[in-house]
């Protein structure tokens, strides 16, 4: 590697800008003003250096809820074509979107799932606060599913001490379909910060197993949602499908 080229890619992070906090200064506000949101345990989220927020996630609106509420600057990733859209449309959602903290990515399974980490790894790495959702997707039923791998690895690779983050009633707030929020309360809980470096190395599959289900049990006490024991995803569609699944017991 050259000495011109950036180690790893963290150089070519961006940091959250102007834009960013100007959405956080109209939003905020507004977001209390009419939502009048329950927020808990600020306090245990750390003004500074590396943190990951893991989160139950219910609604879309989840992702505008944790910046607006926590106490630091958040960032976190998002569809890529939130990012690429063309005339106004696109540049008001690029403006949107920049705005709550997010940057855009790829998503998939296999080698776009662990872009979509290294990409997680390099913002966790210049100092941030990163917030993701380690149940993959959004819980149309309400109950909390199996955490994906991915978090454990992060936290371990990373050093980053984990913050659970539960949401309550965001949901009702935005279900799943609606184009925008209704008046409901909802509640925001952050639980105390949890160290995984005791489970072992990242390339360990049983330490990123056991930081994740840890994680996983910490939002569970704060949400109290029902547990679904499985993965947030479709059904297998054919008996091949079933195969490969029983052969790839972890999900990034």
């Amino acid at each position: 590697m050259s000495s011109d080229e950036p180690d790893d890619g963290v150089a070519t992070v961006k940091r959250p800008g102007a834009l960013y906090f100007a959405g956080r200064i109209l939003m905020a506000p507004l977001l209390k003003l009419v939502y009048r949101p329950r927020v808990i345990g600020t306090r245990n989220v750390p003004k500074h250096g590396r943190v990951i927020l893991a989160s139950n996630h219910l609604s879309f609106i989840d992702s505008i809820v944790i910046p607006m509420t926590a106490p630091r600057r958040v960032q976190f990733l998002a569809k890529s074509s939130y990012f690429e859209g063309t005339g106004l449309k696109g540049r008001v959602s690029r403006a949107f979107f920049t705005a709550i903290g997010a940057v855009g990515v790829k998503r998939g399974a296999g080698a776009a799932a662990q872009e979509a980490l290294d990409q997680s790894r390099r913002i966790i790495e210049t100092g941030a606060a990163f917030a993701l959702y380690p149940e993959g997707t959004r819980s149309v039923d309400g109950r909390l599913y199996k955490g994906r791998t991915g978090i454990g690895w992060l936290a371990l690779t990373t050093g980053a001490v984990v913050v659970p983050v539960g949401l309550i009633g965001t949901d009702q707030m935005q279900p799943v379909g609606a184009r925008f929020p209704r008046p409901h309360r909802i509640t925001v809980a952050f639980g105390a910060p949890i160290d995984v470096s005791h489970f072992g190395p990242p390339e360990s599959g049983r330490a990123r197993r056991q930081a994740t289900d840890a994680i996983m049990a910490a939002i569970h006490e704060l949400t109290g949602q029902e547990l679904a024991n499985v993965y947030n995803e479709a059904p297998p569609a054919n008996t091949v499908e079933r195969v490969k699944r029983a052969f790839r017991p972890e999900r990034l």
